[in-house]
């Protein structure tokens, strides 16, 4: 039986990302225990080296488009599409994201069969693959070194200026943070990378209650699930199966923390139809009392459960200022200004550790999938084949077709 031929494709995407999807001993295992082959495209960009591909036995003179499969990390453009290839990447579209809808039209319309890696899941559907839990580690790391730029009271270096997490883990044993109050939002794999951050800084976790009604000489944070923040709004309790189906029949209840909270932190997945954290007019509140908001879900405004994060900031330029009065960008760091941190790519400033820990995900629990003539998870994975949608993806159809009301 002929072998699989996979490629690890050069990240085209502007600003460019530095991640792998498997690195190079990675390779060299699937090498020696699947019945597949690996191909690299030179590139000058990735966090591991030509050289260290080629010493663990990895071809880079074969051209993609002998490959069978494709694997990137972020958006391909389009004019690097090649067509009538199965492509792995994160394609940012199964949200009727606007400013990728080019992207899976062009896919489409080149035959490509694009699996999504946000949606390869199991029979229960929960991830099987993500980066989360880096986002939210860089994220939380993001949130306290924009805070520490905002007051001048601690100076937290970047996290990319670090060869690994490690490294990191070591200066936060020689910091001293003041007595700040941080509020995180979500328990799954962003909120869990958040709250490792948060302790290893050596920050006090206290409950939500505790957080809202105590102050502390001490930096501490509480870790919100939504039934923290949302109710019904015809009253009564918070039930997770009636708010995952109906999230738009809950409202907020989220201000009281925005009143005492110094930083949020914010990790939680939402859906389109559920509630904002809080609205513009909340935030231009004298009561409002959030400094820093490390945005590391990333859904921009108007379409996003925060309001401020109107664009995504970069790894270059990470930090920008909202001023809640006018709702447009200023410059950070001043007083009534509301500093931002929306990254988008935030594994990028840990990309080995990140890359292995997601090349072990892909090892385990999707390359064994791939291999199957039919498998369900690679099925409910992908998104179009075959120059159309797949049944799972029929609901994107208005949003290929641009009959749907896109916001901008």
């Amino acid at each position: 039986m002929a072998k699989l031929k996979i490629g690890l494709i050069r990240e085209g995407k502007v600003p460019p990302d530095s991640r792998v999807p498997l690195i190079p001993e990675q390779c060299r295992y699937v090498l020696e225990k699947f019945p597949v082959d690996i191909h690299a495209s030179p590139s000058v960009g990735r966090c591991y080296k030509d050289e260290e591909y080629q010493d663990s036995g990895i071809d880079m003179s074969l051209p993609m488009e002998e490959c069978d499969v494709l694997m990137g990390v972020k958006e391909v453009p389009i004019e690097l599409l090649i067509p009538n290839k199965a492509y792995f990447f994160f394609s940012h579209t199964i949200k009727k994201q606007p400013y990728n809808r080019k992207l899976l039209q062009a896919c489409i319309e080149k035959n490509i069969r694009l699996i999504d890696y946000e949606v390869l899941t199991d029979e229960n559907r929960k991830r099987l693959i993500a980066f989360g839990v880096f986002a939210g580690m860089v994220g939380a790391h993001n949130g306290l070194m924009t805070y520490g730029r905002r007051t001048g009271d601690f100076d937290l270096p970047r996290m990319n200026s670090f060869f690994d997490y490690a490294s990191v883990v070591a200066n936060y044993k020689t910091m001293d943070f003041p007595p700040i109050k941080i509020i995180l939002t979500g328990t799954g794999r962003v909120g869990s990378g958040a709250a490792k951050v948060l302790d290893d800084m050596g920050i006090r976790k206290v409950k939500p209650r505790e957080f809202l009604e105590n102050n502390y000489n001490e930096p501490v944070y509480a870790q919100l699930e939504c039934g923290d923040y949302v109710k019904p709004k015809s009253g009564g309790q918070y039930d997770k199966k009636e708010f995952y189906g109906n999230p738009e029949s809950y409202e907020s209840i989220f201000e009281p923390y925005t009143q005492v909270a110094d930083i949020m932190i914010n990790g939680i997945y939402w859906d389109s139809r559920s509630p904002a954290f809080f609205s513009k007019e909340q935030m231009a509140s004298k009561d409002f009392n959030i400094k820093v908001i490390a945005d590391v879900t990333c859904d921009i405004a108007p379409e996003s459960s925060i309001p401020s994060t109107i664009f995504a900031s970069t790894i270059a330029d990470p930090i920008f200022g909202y001023d809640p009065h006018t709702g447009t960008e200023v410059e950070p760091h001043k007083e009534g200004v509301i500093d931002m941190m929306t990254i988008d790519n935030l594994p990028n400033e840990l990309p080995r550790d990140a890359s292995k820990a997601f090349g072990e995900q892909f090892i385990n629990h999707i390359l064994p999938e791939l291999l199957k003539e039919n498998s369900s998870v690679i099925r409910r994975g992908t998104v179009c084949e075959n120059g159309d949608l797949t049944t799972e993806f029929e609901y994107l159809r208005d949003y290929v077709e641009g009959t749907e009301s896109l916001k901008s």
